[in-house]
């Protein structure tokens, strides 16, 4: 007689098998970058929700026409919108559309940005609103791993810069995505927009820990070429304009277009001093992301010596009349402001403080402070998950 065939899993098992496959094949992925789905309130999924309101999806497409239709740049002004683009507006006011937001790992981050602005078309630069970012950080920086031990081929008294270098080489993405922007950049071969979007691709998608390392990395005063090597990771020459422009004119091009205008508004909210003891408006890394986000964009920071660590924006404030003031303070932003100066500087000290014990000695695993915001509190991984379903299946199936 045959063996009798195992009976099948429960319905429960079913049921939770199809509940957490999408999480599941997310992880076997390995790439976790957020979508729309794991956003609380995703400007893509915001708008499906008013497409299924009649009332909702006709202001939306009429407040749509009214931004889209390219006679006037971005960003508008209250006056600049018609009465009854205005009427629409209004009648948004109270759907999920006016509190979504998007997230710079996202998919379809030019759809979700596109959406954002279209209901938030008025929204200025030179307020400093703290609720002008369309960037919502919706997931906790993984603990950064590295196999420090990989370095004793170098030698000991190698500088850090090119200790990063080293890890970002021996790691598979990150070699990958650079390789790609040093070709993009090379002074050869350079295509300035192919050169800021192979930029904007490194620092979107190389591992936080990569990433700052090797723009962060502390060199001594007097090392010069541990401070060139930190300055060239950007490639100044193909990554910023020729000429310098007007800081203004260069923050009216940023302003017209939605990803360059959205990465301007993240630094702005997260990086300004809220009063004149210099207290910041956001931690430390909100900051930090929020300015190397905007690498890649035509605003494009980086440091401008090789001999110390201050900042600035490849422009200048030559003829700018009367709006001189302005244009100054658009440059402080950068070069004298004390929050971005404050968070290079302590993310320096961490990565110091990461080689001055026996670093060779093996893998260092450091968890950042977490966020105690429900939204970006660490997912499930993968073991658990597993466990968890095995431990339903497995008493069934050798029942």
């Amino acid at each position: 007689m045959g063996r009798s065939r195992s009976p099948p899993p429960p319905p429960l098992v079913l049921l939770l098998v199809q509940l957490l496959w999408p999480h599941l094949i997310s992880i076997f992925a390995g790439d976790f970058l957020p979508t729309e789905n794991r956003l609380m309130n995703s400007c893509i999924q915001a708008r499906k929700k008013c497409q299924a309101n009649p009332a909702c999806k006709a202001a939306y497409h009429h407040l749509d026409s009214c931004t889209s239709g390219g006679s006037t740049p971005l960003p508008f002004e209250e006056s600049a919108l018609s009465p009854d683009c205005l009427e629409a507006a209004q009648q948004l006011r109270n759907s999920s559309l006016m509190g979504c937001t998007c997230h710079r790992r996202m998919k379809h981050q030019a759809t979700c940005l596109n959406i954002y602005w279209t209901v938030h078309p008025a929204r200025s630069l030179g307020d400093y609103e703290l609720d002008v970012s369309p960037y919502e950080d919706t997931v906790t920086s993984k603990p950064w791993k590295m196999n420090l031990s990989k370095l004793n081929m170098l030698k000991p008294d190698s500088d850090l810069c090119l200790k990063f270098a080293m890890l970002c080489t021996l790691n598979d993405k990150c070699d990958r995505l650079r390789k790609a922007y040093g070709e993009a950049c090379s002074g050869l071969r350079c295509q300035r927009h192919l050169c800021l979007a192979q930029l904007r691709s490194f620092f979107e998608k190389a591992a936080e820990s990569h990433a700052q390392g090797l723009l962060l990395c502390p060199c001594a005063p007097e090392d010069a070429g541990c401070g060139e090597r930190r300055r060239n990771t950007i490639a100044p020459s193909c990554a910023l304009p020729s000429v310098p422009p007007n800081c203004l004119d260069l923050r009216g091009f940023c302003r017209s277009d939605p990803l360059c205008r959205s990465r301007l508004m993240d630094f702005q909210t997260h990086c300004h001093p809220m009063d004149i003891l210099g207290t910041c408006a956001t931690e430390q890394s909100r900051c930090l992301r929020a300015y190397l986000g905007l690498i890649g964009t035509a605003m494009t920071p980086n440091f401008i010596s090789k001999l110390n660590t201050s900042v600035a924006l490849g422009c200048t404030c030559r003829g700018s009349g009367n709006l001189q003031d302005e244009c100054e303070q658009l440059e402080r932003s950068f070069s004298q402001n004390p929050c971005l100066m404050e968070a290079i500087a302590a993310k320096m000290r961490f990565h110091r403080q990461l080689f001055s014990q026996d670093w060779a000695a093996s893998t260092f695993s450091v968890t950042p402070q977490q966020n105690n915001h429900p939204a970006l509190r660490p997912q499930p991984r993968l073991p658990v998950l597993t466990f968890f379903i095995l431990s339903l299946i497995l008493p069934q199936t050798l029942w």
